[in-house]
């Protein structure tokens, strides 16, 4: 049965191994799949066209800016982050410095990179949950991320999420900096 929303499992007392994770997600590719810190399986159906194309602008922005400075890699929400708290997390766009990424072996950089993100966008379908976004992005922040941005076109406005600080909420239209995790890099988001 096909559902527009996420499904949670509670895998708290139920032990998957990396190795057997990685194993689920392979073995489901059509199904996009989480682990929380906190032990929960997360299952998303796929995104609509709208939020679809939405993320590709979103990643072709961060792409092309990287392209031109060569600081670090892209990541599309393909990719699952295995973060230092415990969770295996996709976030819709994510960007890794060059020496975070290269301390990686061929291995960790094939499968599931075993680090957070320095930088991470996520994007607020329909159908998701604000809530459990916003714990996700504070689960970043207790992996090491350094710069978050929560995208929330219902609301029309953006959630900033930095290291020891308190959340900055920006209205759009906005232009979103970088900061000094993206040295130069400039998102102007319109009302949506």
């Amino acid at each position: 049965m096909i559902t527009s929303a996420a499904v949670i499992l509670n895998f708290q007392n139920v032990s998957l191994s990396d190795e057997q994770f990685y194993q689920l997600c392979q073995d489901n590719e059509t199904w996009q799949l989480e682990r929380t810190a906190k032990g929960e399986l997360v299952i998303m159906p796929p995104v609509g066209g709208v939020s679809g194309n939405r993320e590709a602008d979103l990643n072709a922005d961060l792409v092309i800016w990287n392209r031109q400075t060569q600081l670090g890699r892209v990541f599309s929400s393909s990719t699952i982050f295995r973060l230092p708290n415990g969770g295996n997390r996709s976030p819709d766009v994510a960007w890794v410095t060059n020496e975070r990424w290269q301390s990686l072996t061929p291995e960790e950089q094939e499968k599931f990179p075993p680090l957070c993100p320095d930088f991470v966008i996520e994007l607020r379908s329909r159908t998701d949950s604000l809530t459990q976004l916003q714990e996700k992005l504070q689960e970043y922040l207790n992996s090491g991320l350094r710069l978050g941005w929560l995208i929330n076109p219902q609301a029309q406005q953006v959630e900033i999420y930095r290291p020891n600080q308190t959340v900055e909420i920006v209205q759009l239209p906005a232009s979103l900096s970088g900061e000094d995790v993206l040295p130069g890099f400039v998102l102007d988001l319109p009302i949506f």
